[in-house]
């Protein structure tokens, strides 16, 4: 491991040799963590070494070095490629560089003249130009520059002069240890880059193949705005920005293995050759969930991750995706819900996806082939107890199936507008049956309030003209030509206006576990 000066530092970052990789994030360290670190380099703490990656192979998307824009390298090859440290050698090079413009206004950092050098007092300051008194503030980036050195020290007093050339030593001798790794084999780069960022591995191994797969007349990230374009609108535009998603549709289309170690399997020219099949899978599935099983949203797709199993089946070189067969889409319809309810994609997600993944593709091959043989058991436990919560996967799926039912409206007697509804990914359009507060006020805990059993389509409107009431109170607000209908198409006893809490929430849950068993069976 060697190490580098500061001023060394510069010069490889201006001269191109060290550049940052379109895989890598953006800049995210604020003034005040730059002003934090350049404390520790002057005290001399460890601040840790920088990764670099050595390499003849020029990657052709890379990044702008925080807000500076890079003249081309001043040689062509090799380049060192930054894997870790990119926020450690921006900060350096934002602060003790003066040649580049930044292409948007930054704050600089300053050292405090005077300030207490206790090891717990951090000595550096970030400051607008306008804002920095130059008998309070040294600029730091004078340091490496003669000229900018000599004006700025100008009128100072002898005493604060040895101050600053004391700091001037100080940061000229700072050595920053870095280790080259030289390889050209990007399944090792991806391999490190992987461990050095554990927590993020999936999406970052996508921007490892967004870097890789490039080529003059493809561009993946451009092909995914494009995409996300595309699917603007139809509540599923998120999708395109849920790198891990897309990286295991391609793993799960080609490989049957969506497992990040099967993402190294792929080579830039998969993704390159398979990203419009993928993209027409993915499009047709979105269109499967919204005909076929009324979900507008991905925020009300319970588990996004049986996503990349249909992607399996209906990846197509058609526009149009994959066609099906009558007993294809029965089979597709039930093996949904079966998933849902048996909560198949909870744990043992990657032996789920592998079994579905084989599945569909059988079924593609046959349309009388069985995907969905594994245990479903239904209870009215489910809705029992289970709590109302939005964001939690028994909601979600028992919001889907009161879609599935094609709701009515509890006062006008109206179809719920689904599409609209689904696409606000908002509670607001789910209210209680027997009212909160009529509920509470009789004495309920919150638990037995917000069981799934008492929730139905309801929107706000609505739910203000029944407010706190009493079933029995409100039931005459409803037409009561369309009360049969209404409380049928919610899953509801006919007799819900008479009956007590408790057995409402008995019956009720009866009448949805058979309509769930229904689905799914």
């Amino acid at each position: 491991m060697e190490s580098l000066t500061i001023r060394r530092i510069i010069d490889k970052i201006t001269g191109g040799e060290i550049r940052i990789p379109s895989f890598q994030r953006g800049f995210v360290w604020d003034e005040d963590s730059i002003a934090f670190f350049v404390d520790s380099l002057y005290k001399g703490y460890p601040v840790g070494a920088i990764l670099l990656w050595r390499t003849t192979e020029r990657l052709q998307n890379e990044r702008h070095l925080g807000s500076f824009e890079l003249p081309s390298p001043a040689k062509d090859y090799p380049v060192s490629y930054v894997l870790d440290g990119q926020q450690r050698l921006t900060s350096i090079f934002t602060v003790f560089q003066t040649e580049l413009e930044p292409v948007e206004p930054i704050k600089g950092i300053y050292y405090i003249i005077g300030a207490d050098s206790k090891p717990q007092n951090v000595q550096f300051v970030p400051l607008d130009d306008k804002e920095a008194d130059s008998s309070k503030y040294f600029p730091i980036n004078a340091l490496f520059d003669s000229v900018k050195y000599r004006m700025a020290t100008e009128g100072l007093s002898d005493d604060v002069k040895k101050e600053i050339d004391k700091v001037q030593e100080t940061f000229k001798e700072v050595q920053i240890p870095v280790q080259d790794l030289e390889t050209d084999d990007k399944g090792i780069v991806a391999i490190v880059f992987e461990r050095i960022n554990r927590a993020g591995v999936p999406l970052e191994t996508f921007q490892l193949f967004n870097a890789w797969s490039w080529s003059t007349a493809f561009d993946l990230q451009e092909k995914l705005d494009e995409l996300s374009a595309e699917l603007s609108g139809c509540g599923f535009e998120g999708i395109a920005e849920d790198q891990d998603l897309l990286m295991k549709c391609f793993t799960g289309y080609l490989l049957n293995n969506p497992s990040p170690s099967a993402m190294m399997e792929l080579t830039g020219q998969d993704i390159r050759d398979n990203f419009e099949v993928i993209s027409n899978g993915l499009k047709s599935t979105i269109d499967f969930l919204r005909k076929e099983l009324h979900l507008y949203s991905l925020a009300y797709v319970p588990y996004p991750a049986m996503i990349v199993s249909l992607v399996k089946f209906f990846a197509s070189d058609r526009v149009s995706g994959a066609t099906y067969s009558e007993s294809q889409r029965r089979q597709l319809v039930q093996w949904f819900w079966r998933s849902c309810f048996s909560r198949r994609y909870s744990s043992g997600v990657l032996r789920a996806h592998v079994a579905d993944l084989k599945a569909m593709e059988a079924l593609r091959k046959n349309e009388n082939h069985c995907i969905s043989g594994f245990s479903c058991d239904i209870s009215k436990d489910f809705f029992l107890n289970s709590q109302f919560a939005s964001t939690s996967v028994n909601t979600k799926t028992f919001i889907a199936m009161l879609a599935s039912n094609m709701p009515r409206s509890f006062i006008s007697g109206a179809y719920v507008d689904l599409e609209t509804t689904l696409q606000k990914s908002s509670s607001k359009e789910f209210h209680h049956i027997f009212p909160d507060k009529y509920l509470k006020r009789e004495g309920f805990e919150k638990r037995d309030r917000y069981k799934l059993a008492n929730f139905c389509f309801l929107n706000n409107a609505d739910n203000q003209k029944i407010k706190d009431k009493a079933p029995a109170e409100y039931v005459s607000l409803i037409r009561e030509d369309c009360l049969p209908e209404i409380l049928e198409s919610a899953l509801c006893p006919p007799d819900t206006f008479q009956l007590s809490y408790e057995i409402f929430l008995e019956e009720r849950a009866e009448l949805l576990a058979e309509y769930a068993r229904a689905l799914a069976y």
